[in-house]
Formats: structure tokens, sequence, C-alpha cells
């Protein structure tokens, strides 16, 4: 395995999930304004419980990743199997939660009257059937651990087609086909996801053939499971800390006016295709170096973290100065308005500080992770999220009155501060001691 050869199917993979996101929303713009909102506050609420779903798959391809580098196939093959098992557990029980509470969830987010009818039937049929996206997360994770990276890639590449044909279908009624509205595209979203499933299944089974021991679906170990539990439950809190301090920041931004708000959330959008290189690389690296942890070779897994986080930082400064050049186009695309384009340009110019402190997060993290030291990285970005990103976007964009600008500066305080301690973090090779599967090299 090489880091191309696992990182372009992954980029692939997770452009084709925003797009995936950004297809519903614009065919839905054709059908009604009000569909475009109820769908986007539903799927904003839909967001929060996913992340929690990553908590086992982020567990589990860790753990496949170092078995299979120390060579217990076994292992990993009863760690895939009870993720599995676990998560569906899990995600049932939030399916049927949002199924049942779907109305009184919107309701707390104080929706609109004429918006609630099409969210509530979103969140019932898509909600209710959220734990169809638990398994696809957690079985495209094995198989990345794996190694499979482009099997996940054509599976969501198939995903995409029939979720868009689906949506063709039910908003403009083709052929004499009912036009449904929001409720046919939570169902051509529902069917696209578990035909989606079924077949990420079948290339895991045949993949697999020998090393998946179905007893453990039901038979639990407890060590696989706390193992799960210990890499998982710290990554999902950094995730749930970092899109609360989001939405701290979001309240700050809405003081400044909804031409504030409206300016962050496009150039946000431009700036996730910048990120998309540095996540990729990230994830790509966490599967090389959990196989070197587990094969005890630590030395090449240092290498390997360093040298991704060179690659993350060249590409992603180099993506963010063609992104700045072409911002006058790309926030065109969004809007017509001058002064939210001459801001929304400002600030990606800004980004092409930015950029380089988050490649560091992205890559480092992965990296401590694979290695097994998952409580420093949530510690520390705990900490820096709330004590510098929220409190310096505070400070220099309310405060001291520099609106966006200000709050960029708190994002990139607080990404490059990260960045550096985790940099640190690596170097200090504490991480060694931390594998989940003993390496003779880690006791000398």
């Amino acid at each position: 395995m090489t880091l191309y050869a696992l990182t372009w199917p992954i980029f692939i993979e997770i452009l084709l999930h925003m797009l995936m996101g950004n297809a519903d929303t614009l065919m839905l713009s054709q059908y009604s304004d009000n569909a475009v909102a109820a769908v986007g506050v539903s799927n904003q609420i839909l967001s929060v419980v996913i992340v929690m779903f990553g908590f086992v798959a982020a567990g589990a391809a860790i753990l496949i990743a170092q078995n299979l580098g120390a060579n217990n196939p076994l292992i990993a093959g009863k760690i895939a199997v009870t993720s599995i098992s676990l998560n569906l557990i899990f995600s049932l029980l939030l399916s049927l939660g949002l199924f049942v509470f779907s109305n009184s969830i919107l309701k707390l987010m104080d929706l609109p009257d004429e918006l609630m009818t099409d969210a509530d039937a979103y969140m019932n049929i898509v909600g209710g059937l959220i734990f169809v996206q638990a398994m696809i997360m957690t079985v495209a994770a094995i198989l990345r651990s794996y190694g499979f990276t482009k099997d996940t890639m054509y599976v969501t590449i198939g995903m995409n087609i029939v979720n868009i044909i689906g949506n063709y279908f039910v908003i403009f009624g083709p052929f004499g086909f009912p036009v449904l509205g929001v409720e046919g595209v939570a169902y051509s979203t529902i069917i696209s996801r578990f035909l989606g499933f079924l077949v990420l299944l079948v290339i895991l089974v045949k993949r697999n053939k020998g090393t998946l021991p179905f007893t453990s679906f039901y038979k639990f170990e407890k060590e696989n499971v706390r193992n799960l539990l210990n890499i998982g439950i710290p990554s999902a809190g950094e995730q749930l800390s970092y899109n609360g301090s989001q939405m701290v920041i979001t309240y700050f931004i809405a003081q400044l006016g909804t031409a504030a708000i409206t300016t962050k959330v496009y150039v946000q959008n431009i700036m996730m295709f910048i990120l998309l290189f540095s996540i990729a690389i990230g994830q790509g690296t966490q599967i090389l170096i959990g196989h070197m942890i587990g094969a005890g070779d630590i030395d090449s897994a240092y290498k390997r973290g360093i040298r991704s986080l060179q690659i993350a930082i060249v590409v992603s400064t180099f993506a963010a100065i063609v992104v700045y050049f072409s911002s006058d186009f790309l926030l065109g695309i969004f809007t017509d308005n001058g002064s939210i384009i001459e801001e929304g340009a400002l600030l990606l110019l800004i980004t092409i500080i930015l950029e380089p402190g988050r490649a560091f997060n992205l890559v480092v993290i992965n990296s401590l992770r694979a290695a097994g030291d998952v409580k420093f990285p949530v510690f520390v970005g705990v900490l820096s999220m709330w004590g510098v990103s929220v409190t310096f976007a505070w400070f220099f964009g309310i405060f001291l009155e520099l609106g966006l600008i200000g709050v960029w500066i708190g994002f990139i305080a607080d990404e490059w501060l990260r960045g550096m301690l985790m940099l640190g973090r690596w170097r200090s090779k504490v991480w060694v001691r931390k594998s989940f599967v003993y390496t003779k090299e880690a006791e000398e």
C-alpha cells in the first residue's frame, strides 16, 4: 500500500459525499425554497447524530489496521464484526428516538410553521432509518483499514447516481411519475443508502473469506469492546466539541447581521474543497501508520507521519492560493452581492494562512490516533477550541469590532496552536507505548 493509492479514492469518496448533499439542495431549489430550508434544518440535526455513529467506526479502523499490521487477521475480523454489531444496536436506538421525537426536536429549533410539515416528514423517514448510514460508515471504515479504498469510492459513486436519478423522478415527475417533493427526496436518500450498504456488506464478506467470525456479532469479547470505546468515545467527543464551538461562533456572527452569516456560509463551503486534500491525506496516513505500528515498525511510522504532514501542508497551501485567485468567480456562483464577494475574497486570502494549520491537525492527529494515542489530541483540542477559537472570535470579532476577520484570526490561532502541540507530541514519540497490540519494539 502507498499513500497515493489509498488517498485518491478517499478524496473522491469524501468529495462525492459532499456533492450528494449539494445535489439534494440544488434539485430541491427547483421545487421550493421552503423545501430547501426544511431539509437544511433537518440535516443540521442529523449531522450531529451521524457524528455519534462515528465513534465505533473510528475505533474499528485503528484496531483493525494495527492487528493486520501485527499479522492477526482473525482478531481484526472479530473487531470488524463486533463493531458492526455495536453500531447497529446503538444506531437503532437513536433511529427510534428520532422517529418518535422528530416533531419535538424540530420545535426546539423554533422552526417556522410553514416548514414544519416538510421537515417532520424528512426527519421521520431519514432520521427513522438513520441506522443505515451508521452501517455504511462502519463497513466503509473497515474496508478502508483493509486497504480497499477503491471499493468504498465506487460504491459512493453508485449511491450518488441512484440518489440523483431518484431525486429527478420525485421532484420533476417525468413520465407521469407523482411529484413527491421533500418526502420523495427522503425516500430517494434512504433507498440509495440502503443499496450502498448492501453492496458494501457483500464486498466486505467476499474480500475477507474465512477471517470474519460471524459469532462475534453476538459474542462480544470484553477487550475488543473496551478498546473500541477507548478510541471511539474520545474521538467523537472531540468532534462534538468542535461542532459545539462552531455553533457558539455562529451565534457571535449572527450579531454582525445577515450578510455576515451569509458570507461565512459561502466562504466555508468553498474552504471545504481545500480541506478535502488534508482530510484524505490524514485518513490514508492513519491506515498506513496503523499497519506499521501493528508490525512494530516504529521508525517507518514516525517518518510516514512527518512526510504526510509535509505533503499536506504543500498541497493545502497551493489549493488555498488557487482558490483565492479564483475567489470572485467562486463566490459569484453563490451570490451577486458585491460586498459579500469583496469580504469573502479577503477571508479566502487569510485562509492561505489558516489551511496549513488545519493540515497539521488533520494529519498529525490521525497519526497519533493510529498509534493509539487518542486522549491527548482530545484534551488539547477541547481546551484550544473553547479557550482560543471561541474566545478570540469574540474578542477580535465582536469586542474589537473586526467582524469576520476577527473570527478568522481566532480560527488561525486555534489551528496553529493545536498543530504545533500535536507535532511536538509526535516528535516526542510518547505514542510508541500506546499501541493496542503487542509490539516488541514498544517494550524496548
